[in-house]
């Protein structure tokens, strides 16, 4: 990510957490709070690592801190990895009506977009 767009999610109000393996960086997750949810944004975890558990460290590091709060996370419907990686971790997927209008709420994403993404809830919805 250039630096001008992390500028721009950190003034945004995403907070980003890293996991640091001795030094190396193996995954960043960011969280937005949005008032009546938190949205995860930016999860990714270095390719050569991933399935090690980086990924639902980083997860559960963020709700333990905001206990209580409903975290959603928007990714594209084709992301089949990504939405079972979320399902193992406890997210369910909303309803197609519940998706469109999370979507619109709480993100700022072309129609195009909105169409081909799906969004998980935890707790569920």
């Amino acid at each position: 990510m250039p630096a001008a767009e992390l500028d721009a999610e950190i003034a945004a109000g995403v907070e980003f957490w890293v996991y640091d393996d001795g030094g190396a960086l193996k995954g960043v997750m960011g969280v937005q709070d949005v008032g009546a949810v938190d949205l995860i944004r930016h999860a990714y975890v270095e390719p050569g690592t991933q399935g090690r558990g980086i990924g639902g460290a980083l997860l559960e590091h963020l709700a333990r801190l905001r206990p209580g709060r409903q975290i959603l996370v928007g990714t594209w419907a084709a992301a089949e990895w990504a939405i079972r990686f979320y399902a193992r971790h406890g997210f369910q997927q909303v309803s197609p009506e519940e998706k469109t209008r999370l979507l619109r709420t709480y993100w700022t994403i072309p129609e195009r977009q909105v169409e081909t993404s799906v969004v998980l809830a935890k707790p569920a919805l």
